[in-house]
């Protein structure tokens, strides 16, 4: 069934908390968990993801009122539109594209640096040198030869990436509950000593990358035009999987840490799989695992080039990006311009090789934090403004949890800054972040000023249709604004 935006409605619960939850579990937990327990050790690890969880769950909350209330593709940039205007709205939705695209071309980055853990010899000839690592041919064709494929998936309808994603979740969950079932049998307590390690700086290090590892969550909201559920529903749905994933990544710290030592960590390429190859005493056991992993990077990848180009749709409508990234395929209903723009970033991502992967997740975690902050504020304002706004799912405590939300936001905010301890890196992360605020100080500069109200994109249109002395937006799909 298409709604009024043109999308069509078949996601089921099943369907949309597949879509979360394997958005929030990507690779993350394989590339990145040595890291993590070094830093913090096990215990401070799995800690780091239970506060990380809580702050996120928080904001959850006041998504997931939000959504409720306002169903439309495109999330965020309709809580901007109501609350904080026409600029403010863009604000919001730069903020989280940036977030989206830097989580799809990490993953086209992590796939190669995968498939080298399975076939070492893989690597053949040599492209250039980024950062010291050099970059090959056949490295570069994985990862770009998979974003191909994701984008053509999701190019082909919402119902074939729906079912992919089921079944790839599916698959991660069964990988995970034999990495469980491993430490439970022959984990060893003694090799998760010291369960805690550097103190609060490494907690923090495990911190900053929260935002980065559970964003996804907000895929929900992106999609909602073609959720098919009650909306109050849906916002349950939302809280119950950034549960699930907070669940997960303190799960995957203590159980890697019951395999491996400090000695075998700093040895381990991937620490999630070597965990799992020694719990099982099975090198095989440790391809399962990557195996797993594989999937986790296609769920998020899908995830996002779904919740991407969905927010680039709804940016088009509202004419704050060229009208023809707001077009929909005649035949399959997706936003087919908006998915071939975000799949050609992450065809083009594994060219810079594998440093790519913590400059996306730095680079990102600082803007979905922004985002993050910006869509609390607008929960708040609504709340204050709006007090009758029909509201399916109501937070409990409302102005507390917006309130706790919007501060620990913030502090997250804090950690990214120089002179914290996991600062942004000079030049690779700010040039990241700065080029793409420059490109949307650029894009900003040119929009008219619109008040907030339930009819801002109606009047944002209007304003730049005016003002370009196009027609009207006859060139929807379904002739009424996105939002109405």
């Amino acid at each position: 069934m298409a709604n009024d935006g043109g999308l069509v409605r078949v996601l089921g619960r099943a369907d949309v908390l597949a879509l979360a939850f394997g958005a929030m579990i990507g690779f993350g937990w394989i590339v990145l968990t040595s890291d993590f327990i070094t830093e913090a050790g096990p215990g401070g690890a799995a800690l780091a993801f239970v506060l990380g969880g809580f702050v996120i769950m928080l904001v959850g909350l006041c998504y997931a009122e939000l959504v409720s209330a306002m169903p439309h593709a495109g999330g965020e940039h309709h809580y901007g539109l109501r609350a904080l205007g026409g600029r403010g709205a863009f604000v919001v939705s730069w903020a989280m594209l940036l977030g989206y695209v830097s989580v799809a071309a990490f993953e086209a980055v992590a796939l190669p640096e995968t498939v080298l853990y399975l076939f070492p010899d893989m690597l053949s000839v040599h492209l250039w040198s980024v950062a010291g690592y050099d970059v090959y041919l056949s490295w570069v064709a994985v990862g770009a030869g998979s974003a191909v494929i994701v984008t053509a998936l999701n190019y082909f309808g919402i119902r074939p990436a729906s079912v992919f994603q089921t079944v790839a979740v599916l698959f991660l969950l069964g990988a995970g509950a034999l990495l469980l079932v491993g430490s439970l049998t022959n984990g060893s307590a003694g090799k998760m000593e010291p369960l805690f390690t550097g103190g609060v700086s490494g907690l923090f290090v495990v911190l900053v990358a929260v935002p980065f590892l559970f964003v996804g969550f907000d895929v929900i909201p992106q999609s909602a035009s073609e959720v098919n559920l009650p909306y109050r529903q849906v916002g349950k749905l939302l809280v119950v999987s950034v549960a699930c994933a907070a669940g997960w990544y303190a799960m995957i710290m203590l159980t890697v840490g019951s395999g491996l030592g400090p000695a075998e960590l700093a040895d381990a390429d991937l620490a999630s799989a070597d965990g799992m190859a020694t719990l099982w005493n099975s090198p095989a056991m440790g391809d399962l695992l990557i195996l797993g992993g594989i999937a986790g990077i296609f769920t998020s990848w899908n995830a996002f080039l779904i919740g991407a180009s969905r927010l680039v749709y709804a940016m088009a409508e509202s004419r704050m990006l060229p009208a023809w990234l707001g077009k929909l395929h005649p035949r399959y209903r997706t936003p087919s311009n908006a998915i071939l723009a975000i799949g050609l970033l992450t065809v083009l991502a594994p060219l810079f090789g594998e440093p790519m992967l913590t400059w996306l997740v730095n680079a990102g975690g600082i803007n979905i934090v922004v985002a993050y902050t910006a869509v609390v504020l607008c929960f708040l304002i609504l709340r204050r403004r709006e007090p009758v706004m029909e509201r399916p799912f109501t937070t409990p405590a409302g102005p507390v949890v917006g309130w706790t939300a919007l501060a620990l936001s913030l502090g997250l905010g804090v950690l990214y800054l120089p002179g914290m301890p996991a600062a942004l890196d000079f030049p690779s992360e700010w040039a990241i972040v700065g080029g793409w605020w420059l490109a949307g100080a650029l894009l900003v500069w040119r929009l008219p000023k619109i008040a907030p109200g339930a009819d801002a994109e109606e009047r944002l249109v209007a304003s730049v249709t005016a003002r370009s002395g196009k027609p009207s937006p006859g060139d929807r799909d379904a002739g009424t604004p996105a939002g109405a």
